[in-house]
C-alpha cells in the first residue's frame, strides 16, 4: 500500500487536484459479474455536490462522473475500474499568494515544506475536501458489493457548532430523514436550528465544525483480522483521510473511560436463534473483529479553516510575521456534505475485508 491507495483485497487509487483537470478514482480487486452504470455512481455524488444551499461552497461543479475502464456491458469485467470528474468551475485567483502566506489550518506550509514548494496549491491542491470525489465514487462501488450480503450503511449529522442530537436516533429515521434537509440531520425539528449555527458563523465571518454518525447494518460477525489490519483501525485509516477529521470513535468510545468494567462489558444473549449483545458500546468491532452487532462510528470534524477574518500568517520570502483575510469560495461547515463520504468511507472498507474473507464472491452470478 502507498500513500495514494488503501486497501487489500479492494484497493482504492485516487487522483488529481482541486483546480486540476478532474478527480479520479481507480477501484481494483472489484469481482467480475457486478451490474454497474454511470448513475449507480452519480446517485452518490449528488448526495455531495457543491452549490446546492445556502450553507455550501458557492462552487458549481456538476461532477457528472464518466467510468473510463473496467465495466462492459453494464457489468464489472474484473479489470480496475477507473473513474473520472471533470473540474469546471474554477477560479484559482484567491491562491496566489498561498505559497508565500500559509493559510491558518491548511496543509499550505507543511505541503511546501514536503514537496519543496513545487505542490499544487491552488484550491489546497491534493490536501482539498474535494479530493472526497474519488472516495465517494468508490463508496459507491462498495455500497453494490455489500448490498450483495445485506449490509447496509448508513450516515447522519448528529451535531453542528453548539447544536446536538440528544439521543438515539432509529435507523428508520436515519433512512427517511437524512437526505431530505442540507445539513443531512435525521431530526427534522433540529435540522432548522443546525442550519442558522452555520449561517451566524458565517455572517461573523467564521465557520463550525461538527460530527458524522456513520452506522453499517447486518454485518457479518468475524470480519477483520487481529493487530495491524484490525477492522476498526482501517474504518479510521480511512475516515482519517477525510480532509478536516480530528477525532473517530467507535461505539461508547472516550465514555468508556468513566465506566466500570460492568458496565462497559456488551452481555451476550441469544434472540431468534443468533447471538447478540444486550449493549453496543463495542460499536459492533471488538478486538479488531466485527461481532455482529452495527458497526457505529462517530467522526468529528474541525471548522473549516478558510475564513473571511484576518489571521495571522508568515510571509515566506520576508520571512516576516503578517495577516491574512483568505478569499474564495468555501463551505462555512463542511459537514453536511461530509455525510455521504463517511458513508463512502465506511463501505469501502467494509466491502474489502468482506472480500478478504471470502463473504463476497469474486465472480458474481446474476
Amino acid at each position: 500500500m502507498n500513500c495514494n491507495s488503501i486497501g487489500k483485497a479492494l484497493v482504492l487509487t485516487c487522483f488529481g487536484e482541486s483546480h486540476g483537470a478532474c478527480i479520479g478514482a481507480v477501484v481494483d480487486g472489484c469481482p467480475a459479474g457486478l451490474p454497474l452504470s454511470e448513475i449507480d455512481i452519480q446517485v452518490e455524488l449528488n448526495k455531495r455536490r457543491p452549490g446546492l444551499s445556502e450553507i455550501t461552497s458557492p462552487r458549481r461543479e456538476e461532477d457528472k462522473v464518466e467510468i473510463i475502464s473496467g465495466v462492459y456491458r453494464g457489468y464489472t469485467t474484473g479489470a480496475p475500474i477507473c473513474m473520472i470528474v471533470w473540474n469546471r468551475d474554477i477560479d484559482s485567483t484567491p491562491y496566489e499568494s498561498i505559497m508565500i502566506k500559509p493559510r491558518p489550518g491548511h496543509a499550505d506550509y507543511a505541503a511546501r515544506i514536503k514537496y519543496g514548494g513545487f505542490n499544487d496549491p491552488r484550491g489546497g491542491g491534493r490536501f482539498s475536501g474535494r479530493m472526497t470525489v474519488a472516495y465517494v465514487m468508490a463508496g459507491a462501488i462498495a455500497k453494490k458489493l455489500l448490498s450483495l450480503i445485506g449490509v447496509e450503511v448508513l450516515a447522519h449529522t448528529v451535531q453542528i457548532g453548539s447544536v446536538g442530537v440528544g439521543d438515539e436516533v432509529s435507523y428508520d429515521d436515519i433512512k427517511r430523514n437524512v437526505y431530505t434537509n442540507p445539513v443531512r440531520c435525521a431530526v427534522p425539528e433540529l435540522a432548522n436550528k443546525m442550519i442558522e449555527e452555520i449561517l451566524s458563523a458565517a455572517r461573523d465571518g467564521d465557520s463550525v465544525g461538527g460530527v458524522i454518525e456513520g452506522i453499517a447494518l447486518n454485518v457479518p460477525a468475524g470480519l477483520g483480522e487481529p493487530i495491524f489490519d484490525s477492522l476498526d483501525a482501517d474504518i479510521a485509516k480511512m475516515l482519517f483521510n477525510i480532509p478536516a477529521v480530528k477525532g473517530v470513535e467507535f461505539g461508547a468510545g472516550f465514555r468508556v473511560a468513566s465506566m466500570r468494567g460492568s458496565e462497559a462489558n456488551d452481555q451476550y444473549a441469544i434472540r431468534d436463534g443468533r447471538v447478540i449483545t444486550l449493549t453496543n458500546n463495542a460499536g459492533g468491532i471488538i478486538g479488531g473483529l466485527s461481532n455482529g452487532m452495527p458497526i457505529k462510528v462517530r467522526v468529528a470534524f474541525k471548522p473549516t479553516p478558510s475564513i473571511s477574518r484576518k489571521q495571522k500568517t508568515v510571509n515566506l520570502e520576508t520571512m516576516s510575521e503578517e495577516e491574512i483575510q483568505v478569499a474564495g469560495r468555501h463551505d462555512p461547515c463542511i459537514v453536511p456534505r461530509a455525510v455521504p463520504v463517511v458513508e463512502a468511507c465506511l463501505a469501502f472498507v467494509i466491502a474489502d475485508h468482506a472480500l478478504r474473507a471470502g463473504k463476497i464472491p469474486r465472480v458474481i452470478k446474476t
